[in-house]
């Protein structure tokens, strides 16, 4: 089996919740469309969705230790979570610690400092929007501020804003 998959294997094993594999899914689906779509590189492509299937790791830790799954709490927690769980699976530290940089910024909208971060926070975004049921409103507004990807908005515009 290939990284992916035996992150996705851990993943399900970890997870215990249906909803929260569920969202980690659709956010890998889309974080691993929208990185083909943009010519992310291959090792590029790697880190992304890793990323992309550990980006909410934190949740568990974060209800044990705050009652609370927000976001901050999330990334402060995950990358901890993160690095325990995929140095079982690989020696590439340099994956490791991107992932891990990925994880503890996911919900943060200011100072995106790569492709992959850029790519990830959209894929969640478009996944949450769903789940949350986001206004037209907030969709728009997120559209103009956070996205940068053409693809991204494209999906974005496809998805809720027709």
């Amino acid at each position: 089996m290939n990284l992916i998959q035996n992150i996705f294997t851990k993943m399900t094993e970890y997870e215990d919740s249906p909803k929260r594999i569920n969202h980690f899914l659709k956010v890998w689906g889309y974080a691993s469309f929208i990185g083909r779509a943009e010519g992310l590189s291959e090792r590029e492509q790697l880190i992304l969705e890793a990323a992309a299937l550990t980006h909410d790791i934190g949740i568990k830790p974060a209800l044990i230790k705050y009652n609370s799954s927000a976001g901050k709490y999330q990334e402060e927690l995950g990358p901890d979570a993160a690095e325990k769980l995929l140095s079982g699976l690989t020696e590439d530290d340099e994956l490791i610690k991107r992932v891990c940089t990925l994880i503890g910024r996911h919900h943060t909208y200011e100072g995106i400092d790569g492709a992959d971060c850029q790519i990830l926070i959209e894929a969640d975004f478009i996944v949450n929007a769903f789940e949350d049921g986001l206004s037209r409103e907030a969709v728009e507004t997120a559209s103009e501020k956070i996205f940068k990807t053409s693809e991204g908005k494209r999906i974005l515009k496809e998805t809720f804003l027709k």
